[in-house]
């Protein structure tokens, strides 16, 4: 922790709030308890004014109560997201078998490791190699793998038709949208995790079709959606055999959809 004096911090949280930073005394604060010393927080204050996410200089991000290693490039989890996780508590039941797509830092299958009943968290995927890397020490101390690939790609082939819960965060940006981002987004973050191709539902129409084959029959598909979008991806699930439903959370502006495979479809659960 830098020594600062009143006056110094006072002169750090106007400049912070200058930048554009709204919560500048709270990242004041946090950015003095990250630095060792009084250059090392010159150094973190001069990178957040010139608009580097904050959780890559703290190198976490707290997310549903706890904090999240985060590195450079990869995917900062948000708030609203707290929706996802709390939607898939919600349609989950006890001894589930999960797992968790485009995980980016794993925060999701982190909080679900508290959420939900004795959940057999299977596995994590992503394809951007920086994420695997992050997410494997996120999700280490709760003993989930972290596979590297395209969405259900890495996933053994006897989990077929056997997984309860399959939840993603996965891009949906419509690419017109991606220069309306926040400064930070577009600057730092990975592109492939925000991009969703012209709509914004390339990657979760590839998700949808492919769920049922994954899902045990009653279980349950999770994501992550724009508003905007909600009317078209019901559609998509629709069209793929699955029974939609949306999740809001005005107070996050969050918006979810849960879609689950009919019990009645013949299927083969997955067994340890």
């Amino acid at each position: 922790m830098a020594p600062v004096s009143p006056a110094e911090y006072d002169a750090l949280a106007a400049r912070l709030r200058r930048a554009g930073c709204v919560w500048a005394e709270d990242e004041t604060q946090l950015l003095v308890e990250a630095a060792d010393g009084a250059e090392a927080l010159a150094a973190l204050v001069d990178r957040r004014v010139a608009g580097e996410p904050l959780e890559y200089l703290l190198g976490w991000a707290e997310f549903c109560g706890e904090r999240i290693g985060v590195d450079p490039g990869v995917f900062v989890p948000r708030s609203r997201t707290a929706l996802l996780v709390a939607a898939a508590a919600r349609v989950t039941g006890p001894a589930a078998a999960v797992v968790e797509l485009c995980c980016g830092s794993g925060a999701v299958s982190r909080a679900l490791s508290r959420r939900l009943a004795a959940p057999r968290l299977l596995a994590a995927v992503d394809l951007d190699p920086a994420a695997v890397a992050c997410a494997r020490r996120n999700l280490a101390t709760v003993g989930v793998p972290v596979l590297a690939g395209d969405l259900f790609d890495p996933l053994p082939a006897n989990w077929r038709g056997g997984l309860d819960l399959v939840v993603a965060n996965a891009p949906y940006v419509p690419t017109a949208a991606m220069a309306l981002l926040p400064p930070e987004a577009r600057r730092y973050e990975s592109a492939a995790a925000l991009d969703g191709g012209p709509d914004g539902l390339a990657v979760l129409r590839r998700l949808a079709a492919a769920a049922p084959g994954w899902l045990a029959p009653g279980g349950h598909l999770v994501v992550e959606i724009g508003e905007a979008q909600v009317d078209e991806f019901r559609t998509v699930l629709s069209e793929a055999g699955l029974v939609p439903t949306v999740v809001r959370d005005d107070a996050l502006g969050a918006t979810a959809m849960t879609a689950h495979r009919p019990a009645a479809v013949a299927g083969r659960r997955y067994e340890n």
